[in-house]
């Protein structure tokens, strides 16, 4: 239970804290659904054409970081609303992997096989990534220069404009890290069961998203925030299993129980950036 817990945990923390990072640097992140389902398609594309685990990453990761440059691109630069660009991209995911599907392989629902990293956890790239993720960006965001320009982004983008360095630079640079951090939660989705399959995210980037406002956009507690949404999904898996309860209703228990906890928590304590959006 434990290993299956943290298995299916390394997909909400990668995508949250990736998330935390982009948010914090005053970008809505609402894309992170998009990035996570690109994600997942480039690696099953990618893997399957090579054959190499390693190549399907990479790929995964350049297709979140393409997300998050169209979404600060629209976002920052043209200054659209952060919120519709996320939608936006969203629905493009949605149906573009879909269409891609269909163009690259004739069909519409899920790919050929591609390299599968099975129940494996230890010899998992992507859980020692997620672990890394989860330790190391609280310390850059506090510890290191780009930390305090990506918070100064978020928080106080004139202070950046002031000593002549460029907020939207700074942005695009959380983005593009928080895109790359996503792409890879999608890795996880399709080589963990070896392909793609539409719409395989299931609303993950937007329970990643809910962690990230929970946390207070605290990257570190976004990642143990996740831990728990991967229980009551192990849980989800394991009532499928042993009870008479319709599967329909069994698979809302995650979604319930991140609305429960959101209602529940204090929202005193969360304060988002500045300039979030702005």
């Amino acid at each position: 239970m434990i290993a299956q817990v943290l298995r299916l945990s390394i997909v909400y923390v990668l995508a949250a804290v990736g998330g935390a990072i982009t948010e914090r640097s005053g970008v809505v992140d609402l894309a992170i659904e998009a990035k996570l389902l690109f994600g997942a398609f480039a690696a099953a594309m990618v893997g399957h054409a090579t054959d190499s685990v390693a190549l399907a990453i990479a790929a995964a990761i350049a297709a979140g970081m393409l997300v998050a440059l169209a979404q600060v691109a629209l976002a920052v630069v043209l200054r659209a609303d952060g919120v519709i660009v996320g939608v936006g991209l969203n629905l493009l995911a949605l149906g573009g992997t879909r269409f891609l599907l269909q163009l690259l392989y004739g069909e519409t629902a899920s790919s050929p096989p591609a390299p599968s990293f099975g129940t494996a956890l230890l010899s998992d790239p992507l859980a020692w990534l997620a672990l890394a993720a989860a330790i190391g960006a609280p310390f850059a965001l506090a510890r290191t220069r780009w930390g305090l320009r990506l918070r100064a982004a978020g928080d106080r983008p004139e202070a950046l404009v002031s000593v002549g360095a460029s907020p939207a630079l700074a942005r695009l640079a959380a983005a593009l890290v928080g895109g790359a951090l996503a792409g890879a939660g999608g890795a996880q989705l399709s080589l963990a069961v070896g392909g793609f399959g539409a719409d395989m995210s299931g609303g993950r980037g937007y329970i990643a998203l809910a962690m990230v406002i929970l946390s207070g956009w605290r990257p570190g507690l976004a990642a143990l925030a996740s831990v728990g949404v991967a229980l009551a999904e192990a849980v989800t898996i394991k009532l499928q299993i042993w009870t008479a309860v319709p599967r329909d209703l069994v698979q809302l228990l995650p979604y319930v129980a991140v609305l429960v906890v959101l209602l529940l928590a204090d929202n005193t304590k969360r304060r988002p950036p500045a300039a979030l959006g702005k």
